[in-house]
């Protein structure tokens, strides 16, 4: 075996072309706050009005309040437009001024505003991992008692809003919310006579099933599965039960999922890993072409691949299924990541930047986001059935999407996102072959507590 130094060093080298995936502090304690008149003065309304009401008490009679909303990519994002048509429409005494960023400068902008005292009344958070280090700095209001005097239920929200809740704070709500399901090529599994996948499906029956749906060879072979090149689309496995995190120091509840993968590379049952990763090849293409029987990928491909087809790059026959699970879990958990939003700790309309919050993670938020294709953490039926009569959507979907728990892929924490870099290091080595899937173990786990501090 090559040496520590020049395991890191490639292993540097290959988490270079590698995309990202998909998923503690405190803000400010103080109760929902008294209205506010144009001028910001404190007036005697109090916080105990219907929640219809409360906005109309932060402007005198007869005048808008304005509160400002960090976005990104408005004009891209098919859900920002109408949100807004939708709030004003049903707020005619709120009007939101958007503050638009393109995708890729957003995070850093966000973090100047809020530096910088900026009137931000709406804290629209991207990357959702960032939101420990934006409430430990006191620039989210906690919403806990707004929440209680609205009566909002955050069972509704499949587990996803509980990790928002930091040191006793709720410092944001979820949004918009991507999580694995199994997307299947009817095609292949109608060539090979095999039953099309169900939605309650073990991955020990995954494994077996893309032996049975592996056809052809050389050029024309078609694979049973696609495991892409991200870590999360082995590791994810291992956290998908939601007890587990990559924060864990003891990583051997992705060991299984790793022998999986290799055992299945070296059968040709799937692609092999160093082929997609020399090669940046795309999953989007492989599986839109039909060189696959089934791949674990993120909600957001069906509008992606709904689009290929529209524009004739594709003609795969597909479908959906709920994402498998371990045999000691239950389905419908699966693994993903939310867009948190919440109300700035500075904001002078704080109740009018509520009734924003509440509307974009609430029903009427979350069936604007599902008739554009896009799935919500409020996992309502109506907003599942919306998505599932888009136009283009196949058979089964509003079964599919179904969940029970959604596990956050980086939990809200402020080593999330370096804990996360090392893991995709490491993995390209386990993939490869230069370590054991034992040593690959052993090595993130000593430096996951090198970076934690442990």
């Amino acid at each position: 075996m090559k040496n520590k130094i020049f395991r890191k060093a490639l292993a540097t080298t290959l988490s270079l072309t590698m995309a990202g995936v998909m998923l503690a502090g405190c803000g400010n304690t103080s109760e929902p706050a008294a209205a506010t008149d144009s001028s910001g003065a404190q007036t005697e309304e109090t916080v105990s009005q219907e929640s219809t009401e409360t906005a109309a008490s932060t402007q005198a009679a007869g005048e808008q309040v304005t509160i400002q909303v960090p976005v990104w990519d408005a004009a891209s994002n098919a859900h920002i437009a109408p949100l807004v048509e939708a709030f004003e429409a049903a707020h005619p005494d709120i009007k939101v001024e958007l503050i638009d960023t393109a995708s890729a400068d957003y995070t850093q902008k966000l973090t100047v505003m809020l530096n910088g005292g900026n009137d931000l009344d709406v804290v629209w958070i991207k990357d959702g991992d960032t939101t420990p280090s934006i409430a430990a700095r006191g620039q989210l209001e906690d919403l806990t008692p707004y929440i209680e005097r609205d009566g909002i239920d955050l069972s509704t929200y499949s587990g996803v809003a509980e990790t928002m809740n930091l040191n006793g704070q709720q410092v944001a709500l979820p949004t918009a919310t991507d999580y694995y399901i199994l997307f299947y090529n009817k095609d292949i599994f109608d060539e090979a006579n095999v039953e099309y996948p169900s939605n309650d499906m073990t991955w020990a029956e995954f494994e077996e099933l893309a032996g049975q749906v592996t056809l052809g060879e050389g050029s024309e072979k078609k694979y049973g599965a696609l495991f892409h090149t991200w870590q999360a689309c082995v590791q994810n496995w291992g956290v998908q039960d939601g007890v587990h995190t990559i924060l864990d120091t003891d990583y051997s509840f992705f060991k299984p999922y790793y022998e999986m993968a290799l055992r299945m590379q070296e059968a040709g049952t799937c692609m092999d890993y160093a082929t997609l990763k020399t090669g940046n090849i795309s999953y989007g293409s492989v599986f839109g072409q039909g060189q696959v029987a089934m791949m674990p990928m993120g909600t957001w491909y069906m509008s992606t691949l709904i689009g290929m087809i529209n524009n004739g790059e594709s003609t795969v026959n597909w479908g959906i299924a709920t994402i498998p699970h371990a045999d000691d879990l239950e389905a419908g958990y699966t693994v993903g990541s939310t867009t948190p939003i919440g109300i700035s700790a500075n904001s002078q309309n704080k109740d009018a930047a509520w009734e924003f919050v509440k509307f974009v993670s609430g029903e009427e938020g979350a069936q604007i986001y599902a008739s554009v294709g896009k799935t919500h953490a409020l996992q309502g039926e109506d907003m599942i059935n919306t998505i599932a009569s888009a136009e283009g959507m196949p058979e089964g979907v509003a079964e599919a999407l179904q969940t029970k728990n959604i596990a956050l892929d980086r939990p809200y924490d402020e080593k999330s996102a370096e804990v996360n870099q090392m893991l995709g290091e490491e993995h390209s080595l386990i993939m490869i072959g230069e370590l054991s899937i034992d040593d690959g173990l052993a090595e993130m786990a000593e430096r996951s507590k090198e970076i934690q501090g442990q």
